[in-house]
């Protein structure tokens, strides 16, 4: 199974940041720009938060705030779950999956290096499987 290390090396990662006091739109038309679902906050060179499109809608659209007026660190989910560089893909699923989320941010010694998404996941698993039928039917082929 691929390492987080390894899906970041094949995606070639950018991160996308905002700072915690901005306004909400701005995030939301950086996310909207980007074609990403999410967006870390970053204040002082450190990962405070990550604002997704859900806690956009859940706390801006259905509580009547304004995007405009609202600072990101209003409506940010500031318990970041993180991973690390030598984590699996397997490891990754299975936080998205229990926790309910699709975006891990990448740390390593406190730096962010990237996200990986679910979808990030699911293809690494998609081809982690055809490679491994490939293989077992090359076996087959020659037993």
């Amino acid at each position: 199974m691929r390492t987080v290390r390894q899906l970041l090396e094949a995606k070639a990662p950018e991160v996308f940041a905002i700072g915690p006091d901005v306004p909400v739109i701005d995030a939301i038309r950086l996310m909207a720009e980007k074609r990403i679902g999410a967006v870390l906050v970053i204040e002082g060179g450190r990962l405070i938060g990550i604002l997704s499109e859900r806690d956009y809608a859940r706390k801006i659209v259905l509580q009547g705030r304004s995007s405009a007026d609202t600072p990101v660190r209003t409506i940010m989910t500031a318990d970041v779950i993180s991973v690390g560089l030598d984590d699996s893909a397997d490891q990754c699923m299975q936080i998205v999956t229990n926790q309910r989320i699709r975006h891990l941010p990448v740390l390593d010694k406190g730096q962010v290096l990237g996200v990986v998404s679910i979808g990030d996941l699911v293809k690494a698993v998609i081809e982690d499987q055809q490679l491994e039928l490939d293989q077992l039917q090359q076996y087959i082929r020659h037993a």
